[in-house]
């Protein structure tokens, strides 16, 4: 019995050694190798050096963006919105957008349902993307298969007006919420109109609806 136990022990001792060597070679490993003298702080390797390219603009590499800017915008969709409450309708919202979609403005309506957001961000970037009302570009669509209907963030429903510079579609301004679409159209119209006519006193700019 006293054979057996001192076995034991001399096993736990030797697992004792084992562990304690493999602890210190992985520390050795993960710890950084200290620079030279007394009190040196641990040497860091180097960050790659990150390469910084300055493209000069050029017809070859760049493209030059038009945008509505923000005060016109922010008097396009206020304009919008009084033509549609004059006209008793007061719960839609009016967005204007990029030609990529991105929103510029938007301002919902007293109890304009929350619908009518999505709505009339929808029929802006519809009528900025294809560059013509979306009442007209409703016609387009067909009940048979799949269409042009189906492209993610479109709506083909009439409320939705381009904004052009030159003839180049550079923005859209839509309406969501009125009973009828071409209601919602004619104040989205009314909120281009302003754009055009604020270029016009300002002596031009080619900005078109």
């Amino acid at each position: 019995m006293k054979k057996s136990a001192k076995i034991t022990t001399a096993a736990a001792a030797g697992a004792l050694l084992l562990t304690g060597a493999l602890t210190a070679a992985a520390n050795t490993v993960n710890t950084p190798v200290a620079a030279a003298g007394p009190g040196s702080a641990p040497a860091v390797p180097a960050a790659a050096e990150v390469s910084v390219v300055d493209i000069q603009p050029a017809p070859e590499t760049t493209v030059a963006q038009n945008r509505i800017t923000a005060e016109a915008s922010a008097a396009a969709v206020q304009a919008a919105l009084s033509s549609c409450v004059a006209g008793k309708l007061p719960f839609v919202t009016v967005a204007l957008v990029d030609r990529f979609g991105t929103v510029q403005a938007l301002l919902r309506g007293d109890n304009a349902a929350e619908h009518t957001i999505e709505a009339a961000q929808q029929k802006a970037y519809t009528a900025a993307a294809f560059g013509a009302p979306t009442s007209e570009l409703s016609q387009r669509v067909t009940g048979s298969g799949p269409g042009i209907a189906d492209l993610p963030g479109t709506l083909f429903l009439a409320g939705g007006v381009p904004l052009k510079v030159d003839g180049v579609s550079v923005a859209g301004i839509g309406v969501g919420g009125a009973p009828d679409g071409m209601l919602d159209e004619a104040c989205a119209a009314a909120g281009a109109e302003t754009i055009a006519g604020a270029a016009a006193g300002a002596g031009g700019n080619g900005i078109e609806k």
